[in-house]
């Protein structure tokens, strides 16, 4: 029995070559010394490193590199650069990883009579050299194991002591930005999964650029996936939310002076800021986890991961139900990976509007079971004024049916408040946080103290374009 495949081997190499991403796919299952041909190894070797650089790994760069170590063979990189690419990469991935593992068997077992025949060791230590080799063989696939006592004991007080030299007491995880917010949250955990959940106008998106926006002014990095709008017109709500300035103004580019000279400077800090936007619309939790993975590996100090919004992220699965359940743990298990707290915007169900109190509950998230369990946190955005202007302009609707001419007037507020309904905390109370929401703006601010009363603006019905 051959305990190796070239054919699979430079199938595997091919299918990187054709397209670099899918090295990603398999770095977490294959190490160089998993390829038996020794240019093979050299070859993964050097993708790996290429990986690491941020260097595209084609022919043209495998090529230069390979060249500078003395290890390019022009034969062997052409046999695999005729080879048809493997389709199904991680199945054959792990089918070299278990000829090597099997390799590895092999040899030890030829290491064991030299160690028994020619060692001067005792039989136990002997026995014990040997468990130890074999007990390296069967958790090199592994990515953890089990922690005793004594250091789960001695991490929890690390970060206990960790928590107490901060000068915030309040504090513990990712700073929201928003006081009350934070009373109850203490902040984003690192490893928690935050859903944001929200029918369409309630400002979910805005909510989540605002968190990251805040993040970005304490010079956290973060990484926002927009599956819905391009990171330009992301960027132009961040700009009109961190500078006051009307989004519509912007939009149109019908500034005064004074705006102009605020939105360069506004620009320009934001430019220097640690944000990362991936705006490809067409995109699947695979994908999801090794951008990130990636991005992790590049920007140690990530901070936070925004996904907007969960319904849109595409599965294989034809089941939508078990489509959900699989994203929501993925991103789960990815925020416990890359230690950092991400979140999730997701939409809600329709049925909540027919209620008489329309204020969002668990069961109103669409596919809730699977995402009410894996969520650390769930808050649910409301704000009021959005449904009087639904039904103003229901009412006006109606009246135009049966021939009346009246028109239905609506008094719009410039500044409206908002809910921040936490459903659900895994390690923290629930409850709900009062806020104002600046509509022309797109920015959520604390309310703090008594509301005055604002003038309302008598108006035609228009709902407001806030995702």
């Amino acid at each position: 029995m051959d305990l190796y495949n070239l054919d699979i081997e430079r199938g595997i190499l091919s299918a990187i070559f054709f397209d670099g991403k899918v090295y990603e796919e398999i770095a977490s299952i294959l190490k160089p010394k998993d390829f038996y041909h020794p240019f093979h190894q050299v070859l993964f070797e050097t993708m790996e490193e290429l990986y690491k650089k941020d260097v595209p790994i084609d022919e043209i760069f495998l090529k230069d590199a390979l060249k500078k170590k003395n290890r390019y063979d022009e034969e062997l990189f052409l046999e695999i650069l005729g080879t048809a690419p493997i389709e199904t990469v991680e199945i054959y991935a792990k089918e070299l990883k278990d000829l090597s593992t099997k390799r590895e068997l092999i040899h030890l077992s030829n290491e064991i009579k030299k160690i028994v025949l020619e060692g001067d060791k005792k039989a136990v230590e002997e026995v014990e050299e040997i468990q130890s080799r074999l007990f390296s063989i069967a958790t090199s696939n592994l990515t953890g194991d089990f922690k005793n006592s004594l250091i789960v004991v001695k991490n929890t007080l690390e970060f206990i002591k960790k928590q107490a030299a901060k000068k915030n007491k309040i504090v513990t995880g990712l700073d929201s930005g928003f006081i009350e917010l934070n009373r109850i949250t203490s902040g984003f955990g690192e490893g928690d999964l935050i859903i944001i959940a929200a029918r369409p106008s309630m400002g979910k998106t805005a909510f989540a650029l605002n968190l990251a926006l805040n993040s970005l002014k304490q010079d956290k990095s973060v990484a926002i996936f927009s599956l819905e709008m391009p990171a330009e017109q992301l960027m132009l709500r961040m700009l009109s939310a961190a500078g006051r300035i009307p989004l519509q103004d912007i939009r149109r580019g019908n500034l005064s002076e004074n705006e102009w000279s605020k939105l360069t400077a506004i620009s320009d800090e934001l430019a220097e800021k640690p944000l990362f936007v991936d705006d490809e619309g067409n995109i699947n939790i695979h994908t999801i986890r090794a951008k990130l993975r990636k991005l992790k590996a590049q920007n140690p100090n990530l901070s936070l991961a925004i996904v907007d919004y969960l319904q849109l992220i595409n599965s294989d699965l034809k089941e939508r139900h078990l489509a959900i359940a699989e994203i929501s743990r993925s991103l789960k298990l990815l925020a416990r990976e890359l230690q950092i707290p991400i979140i999730a915007l997701s939409q809600l169900n329709r049925a909540l509007e027919s209620r008489p109190n329309k204020r969002p509950m668990l069961s109103d998230l669409r596919e809730s079971g699977a995402i009410e369990q894996d969520a650390d946190v769930i808050m649910f955005i409301y704000r009021d004024d959005v449904y009087k202007a639904m039904e103003a302009k229901q009412k006006q609707k109606e009246a135009l049916e049966k021939g009346k001419k009246e028109f239905v007037e609506f008094k719009e507020k410039e500044v409206e408040e908002a809910e921040i309904i936490i459903g659900k905390q895994r390690n923290g109370p629930t409850g709900t946080v009062e806020m104002l929401f600046h509509k022309k703006y797109t920015l959520f601010t604390d309310k703090v103290g008594e509301v005055k009363e604002i003038e309302p603006t008598e108006t035609r019905i228009e709902i407001p374009d806030i995702n």
